[in-house]
């Protein structure tokens, strides 16, 4: 027979490591505990943000969003939904129409993205192009497909190039690391139905401005630092 010296000695040992578990599974669930408190301050900052920032959009272009042919988003994209007044069928040159939407539109844009409020906020301005998803004369879904995406970024570097070039240059700096173009092709259409089954080929043709915050950075490298 073991003494009872072995066995305290057994004893002690398995204690101290129930002890030793019972520490790491409570430091677990304090950093887990930890990372969730910061991702919902995070979260609950973007949606503060998110909500001034559309009531600031909206504060700002209330009056001129119906002769723009343009709507403000509750993602606080703006969309000009209007192809004839944005470009010609096919092809990526700014109308003098929306030349003189932008002329008014960006500067004041630009303005709200910028100030104190948001610019450390801001990750990204993008602008993006929006086709259908037909192609005149094109016979085959790689064509069709191929011919939009070019449209659709020609269009979008084209907006920018323009925007880039109206806009006050004490912000050209900071549109330089933010400002982005990106071509849909028809990616995102819209629809008439709400089963999505029928294309809104007017509408799908459109450009919007959407703005993307820092939030879901700092929350991906919360979740990466925690692997």
């Amino acid at each position: 027979m073991k003494s009872n010296s072995e066995w305290m000695s057994i004893s002690d040992m398995m204690s101290g490591l129930m002890l030793i578990f019972m520490f790491i599974a409570i430091s677990f669930m304090i950093e887990v505990q930890t990372d969730k408190d910061k991702i919902k301050e995070i979260a609950i900052t973007y949606n503060k943000d998110k909500k001034e920032l559309n009531q600031d959009l909206h504060a700002e272009f209330a009056n001129d969003l119906a002769k723009w042919e343009a709507d403000i988003t509750k993602d606080n994209s703006i969309v000009f939904n209007s192809p004839t007044v944005l470009f010609g069928s096919g092809k990526s040159n700014l109308k003098i129409a929306f030349k003189d939407i932008l002329n008014d539109f960006f500067p004041r844009y630009i303005h709200i993205l910028y100030s104190k409020k948001y610019k450390n906020e801001i990750d990204e301005v993008r602008i993006e192009g929006h086709t259908s998803n037909g192609w005149r004369g094109a016979t085959s879904k790689e064509k069709i497909y191929l011919k939009n995406m070019s449209l659709s970024q020609s269009r979008a570097n084209n907006v920018l190039s323009y925007c880039y070039k109206i806009s006050d240059i004490d912000y050209r700096d900071w549109l330089e690391r933010h400002l982005r173009a990106n071509g849909m092709a028809f990616a995102k259409m819209r629809y008439i139905d709400n089963n999505h089954t029928i294309p809104d080929i007017i509408k799908s043709r459109r450009v919007e401005f959407k703005v993307q915050m820092k939030t879901e950075d700092k929350i991906y490298k919360i979740l990466e630092v925690s692997k």
